[in-house]
């Protein structure tokens, strides 16, 4: 589980990455179809939504800690962090706890089906 683990928080530090972010390709590849976000105000994203909106957004420099992996079943699992997210206009970071579910596909290649944060 520990190798699962470290697989998934590469993949999620990856959407951290300004290049990441603004790569319609690999946002395609690492976001499942029916993704489903839902941000700190309660607003509900998908995919679409996303893949519309990061690509153009300035990225905000983000570092994660104490990192929690829960099996939710054989190919779905739940990665709970907390965040620090600095943004270019702040003086200050804020911080925020979140959720990502990931899911593995028939070809093995995780994606992230769900994510929120406070």
């Amino acid at each position: 589980m520990e190798d699962l683990k470290t697989i998934l928080i590469e993949l999620e530090e990856r959407l951290f990455e300004p290049d990441v972010r603004s790569s319609f390709t690999e946002l395609t590849e690492l976001i499942s179809d029916d993704f489903i976000q839902v941000n700190a105000s309660g607003l509900r994203f998908g995919k679409v939504n996303v893949l519309e909106r990061l690509p153009t957004e300035i990225a905000s420099e983000i570092t994660a800690r104490d990192y929690e992996l829960r099996m939710l079943g054989l190919d779905c699992a739940q990665l709970l962090y907390k965040a620090e997210v600095l943004k270019n206009e702040q003086l200050s970071p804020t911080y925020s706890h979140r959720c990502s579910i990931w899911r593995r596909s028939s070809s093995g290649q995780w994606q992230m089906i769900y994510h929120q944060g406070t």
